[in-house]
């Protein structure tokens, strides 16, 4: 009896951690959008298109649903050419849902000798791979909430694709639905805060950073927006959402005090933490665990502009 006892506890713990992303798994994913191969992923090009597919490819895997018609490219015009976001959806127990974003794109490859490619591997590789592993880490789990998984296309050339896909006609009754979004933004090195730490973009215009560090799983810890200045709650894709009435704010570890990787060909694999960044994924999928219908229901301040 005392083996099976130990075969029993040694099962269930396997299969406690099997259910976390692993390290590999996440190495995997960014390596594969931030490399040469995808040519820095912008806008309009046939790599950007491959980065789209490749999106969609594991969303299929992780069994999601079509957001809307027969694929999850959902497609938008951009310059006369046709360009796709990337969405799919889990239902849930109920049809309110919370939606997990990043942008794809990135700004390209210039044409001198030398390192050439804007990689994006932080900016954002890693926002969109917290997102595909997100939608895996939630496969087989029965949840309150629907999701919503979205990679946005064009974010460096005016937030085109967040601004398509919030105003699509046919994913009016998703949008209406969607209780907060969460947009992950440069995720890949350690914060100022230190590591298994996020900043919050416009925290004093909602509770949802309250509402996370409440429910927080292993110690996870949302901080303020530490660039308020800066104004970064209207400058990246969420504010297609905040238009929206829709509760959406930007997550990120960014030192803007030192990331001199910025738009700069430098950002590649180099400067990722694969060990924070597979942290934060898990410990975000876990807080998300502990939120249902009763104890999750953010609400703006009087200070949010909807503009």
């Amino acid at each position: 009896m005392k083996k099976i006892a130990v075969i029993l506890f040694l099962t269930m713990f396997s299969m406690l951690f099997s259910q976390d992303i692993s390290k590999e798994k996440t190495m995997g994913i960014l390596s594969t959008l931030a490399s040469d191969k995808m040519k820095g992923r912008e806008i309009g090009t046939p790599e950007n298109d491959s980065a789209a597919i490749f999106i969609a490819k594991k969303f299929k895997e992780n069994g999601l649903d079509f957001c809307t018609g027969n694929s999850f490219l959902v497609p938008f015009k951009y310059r006369g050419k046709t360009v796709y976001n990337v969405c799919g959806i889990k239902k849930g127990k109920s049809e309110k849902s919370l939606a997990f974003s990043a942008h794809f794109d990135h700004i390209g490859f210039h044409n001198s000798s030398g390192d050439n490619i804007f990689n994006g591997a932080d900016d954002n590789a890693s926002g969109t791979t917290a997102v595909i592993t997100l939608s895996e880490y939630f496969k087989d789990k029965a949840t309150d909430f629907s999701m919503v998984f979205i990679a946005f296309n064009g974010e460096e050339h005016g937030m085109k694709g967040s601004q398509a896909i919030a105003n699509e006609p046919s994913l009016e009754k998703f949008n209406k639905n969607i209780q907060a979004l969460f947009n992950f933004e440069m995720i890949a090195t350690e914060s100022q805060f230190g590591k298994n730490a996020l900043f919050m973009t416009g925290d004093d215009l909602s509770d949802l950073d309250e509402l996370m560090n409440k429910n927080a799983a292993n110690n996870l810890k949302i901080y303020p927006d530490p660039y308020k200045s800066q104004q970064l709650f209207y400058r990246s894709d969420n504010v297609s959402y905040v238009k929206k009435k829709v509760i959406a704010h930007s997550f990120s570890t960014v030192d803007m005090t030192k990331a001199t990787h910025y738009h700069q060909v430098n950002d590649d694999l180099s400067v990722v933490d694969f060990d924070n960044l597979t942290q934060i994924i898990n410990n975000f999928a876990k807080t998300v665990e502990n939120l249902n219908i009763t104890n999750f229901s953010p609400k703006y301040s009087e200070k949010v502009r909807y503009r």
